[in-house]
């Protein structure tokens, strides 16, 4: 995403497919799952280099890139928003367009100011509960307090329901139904395995929510919650609007 905003998109000749934004990334050749590609697909679009963030492999994959001798790159991902601008100039100052990344992190502080602003006109704290993957073999894959979805939550005045250990964890429905989530926000996969609001919403665990009583289940794109970057001021504003649908403001 950054790479297409600085205007260096015209140099990528592949992605895997985590690769979805903006719309226009989908349409260059995808090499596999980032965690597990496939090197014969990669060498066959003879790139020159190849950047990552240091999240993806399997290290045969890589072992066999390094010997017919592709040069890599890994830049370290935003966790924060000061590190998220510190990424974005880096990325425009490759393709030689610094403006722009100074232009897109003056945008993100602009951003990030009207949606704090927005915040602090709602008094209400929504319990929410992100669910990343809706149902896999009867247990739920939710994003815990760790991570860029922490700080979205914490960014639009939410509470996050789902105290795990790890970043990722599988939840029985049972502990769904014991949290009581006010608003579910079900990412883009899971819920459009499901195929509508009224088929996630009869899951079981999550049928006897608050969420789901008050249909206040809402489809997000991953990629909005779990990394920082160019538009994470419009996706927290948008966040906020989401979460807040109903209260009342200041």
């Amino acid at each position: 995403e950054i790479i297409f905003a600085v205007g260096g998109d015209t140099a990528l000749v592949g992605v895997d497919i985590s690769s979805t934004w903006p719309p226009a990334a989908k349409k260059i050749t995808a090499v596999g799952y980032h965690r597990a590609l496939n090197p014969e697909g990669i060498i066959s679009l003879h790139p020159t280099v190849i950047w990552n963030d240091g999240n993806w492999g399997p290290p045969a994959t890589i072992e066999q890139l390094k010997k017919v001798g592709i040069p890599m790159r890994t830049f370290d991902g935003g966790s924060t928003i000061d590190s998220t601008k510190a990424l974005i100039r880096l990325i425009a100052a490759e393709f030689h367009h610094p403006r722009a990344g100074d232009s897109i992190c003056d945008r993100l502080d602009r951003d990030m100011a009207r949606a704090d602003s927005l915040r602090r006109t709602y008094h209400d704290t929504p319990r929410v509960m992100i669910i990343h993957f809706g149902q896999a073999a009867n247990q739920y894959f939710v994003l815990n307090h760790r991570g860029a979805q922490q700080q979205m939550l914490d960014w639009a005045g939410a509470v996050n329901v789902a105290d795990t250990a790890q970043k990722w964890k599988n939840l029985s429905p049972e502990i769904i139904a014991k949290e009581q989530p006010d608003v579910i926000l079900a990412t883009d996969y899971g819920f459009d395995l499901q195929g509508s609001v009224e088929k996630f919403k009869r899951l079981p665990g999550v049928a006897l929510s608050p969420a789901a009583k008050n249909n206040r289940i809402y489809r997000i794109e991953e990629h909005d919650m779990v990394y920082l970057g160019p538009r994470t001021g419009q996706n927290v504003i948008n966040l906020i609007r989401l979460i807040h649908q109903g209260a009342n403001q200041q």
